[in-house]
């Protein structure tokens, strides 16, 4: 049983170190900042690929520290993410991780992870991580595939009417929540 606790995080308001500079730090980094483009992000990592740093130009938020990993580049972090192909170095940091009561991810090492980077849909306002608990990443991404197509693009103008109806509801809590359970029972999609 999954037993993993799904949670959307406010990056602008934390602190994440990524540690590696190759193919997996940029999709981890990419992940991070195409969620949450204000995102406050640290790169650590002896050298950066140039797609990297194409990709991180527009970010002018993201700090690069192109040089090996220090241990005082954990201090002010909230959020660690390991994607280097180093496990000794991956160890180490998740060690001293949990000593300091940071989260940590190590890319493609479930065993070392606090958290998982999930697959996420976005439409609009509406935001659903998938997780396959660190099982098949390959699968998240068709399921991914699926509810994007399936999603209509039109779900924000539902989002917004809802928030408006919610915005006018009087009476207690359960009183609310009758009501908005009545009007989004018949919430089909179509494609």
């Amino acid at each position: 049983m999954n037993e993993l606790f799904p949670i959307f995080l406010k990056l602008d308001r934390l602190n994440t170190l990524v540690v590696g500079g190759g193919n997996v730090a940029l999709e981890k980094a990419s992940a991070l900042l195409r969620n949450s483009p204000a995102a406050q992000v640290t790169l650590v990592a002896p050298m950066f690929r140039p797609d990297t740093l194409e990709f991180l130009a527009d970010y002018p938020q993201v700090v690069l520290c192109e040089r090996g990993f220090e241990l005082a580049d954990l201090d002010g972090r909230d959020l660690v993410i390991c994607a280097t192909d180093n496990r000794e170095l991956h160890e180490m940091i998740n060690e001293t991780c949990a000593a300091r009561h940071l989260l940590c991810n190590v890319a493609d090492t479930p065993d070392l992870c606090d958290f998982y980077l999930g697959s996420i849909v976005q439409k609009g306002d509406l935001k659903i991580a998938i997780s396959t608990n660190g099982k098949s990443p390959t699968l998240a991404k068709r399921i991914r595939a699926f509810l994007e197509d399936v999603i209509p693009e039109e779900i924000q103008e539902g989002l917004e009417g809802m928030e408006a109806v919610r915005k006018t509801l009087k009476g207690d809590f359960q009183e609310k929540i009758r009501v908005l359970n009545e009007l989004t029972k018949g919430v089909i999609f179509r494609k």
